[in-house]
């Protein structure tokens, strides 16, 4: 994998990873939305990720020529945002504004201690290409040191 290329593919996960923050953050803000544009509660949603190699799927990169295979990779990004389809939780609140007959409230799908986990998990994923980005800037200047 060339040197630009590899800075291509570290760049690449730098905006997923970002983007994924900014949708975990858009879940936490929305934790007690009960009712959005549609008259629903919020549905949490999810960033999916895909290789920017098109042509490729990933198990042609397991193969046993996976080495050769390796320098055409181009890094990561976001196919698209889909909201979490698992139900919404009924919460017995009688007097709010969105409780049924029987004073249930549904609440958005958003777990407060998995879209904590996953920012930390977006942001060492981060952190990581932030250090790959680095550490190929390094190898850069030793490069052109020795040529001196």
């Amino acid at each position: 994998m060339s040197f630009l290329k590899s800075l291509d593919a570290a760049a690449s996960g730098l905006s997923a990873q970002r983007l994924r923050m900014d949708v975990i953050s858009q879940n936490i803000a929305n934790i007690n939305t009960t009712r959005t544009e549609n008259g629903q509660p919020y549905r949490r949603k999810i960033v999916l990720f895909e290789d920017r190699n098109q042509n490729k799927p990933f198990y042609k990169y397991l193969s046993e020529n996976a080495k050769s295979k390796l320098g055409d990779a181009k890094g990561v990004r976001v196919s698209r945002i889909v909201e979490d389809p698992s139900p919404f939780k009924r919460v017995y609140e009688p007097g709010h504004p969105d409780a049924d007959e029987n004073g249930y409230v549904n609440m958005p799908n958003v777990d407060l201690v998995t879209e904590m986990i996953n920012m930390i998990s977006a942001s060492r994923a981060y952190e990581t290409n932030v250090t790959s980005i680095n550490t190929i800037k390094s190898m850069a200047l030793k490069a052109l040191e020795i040529g001196k």
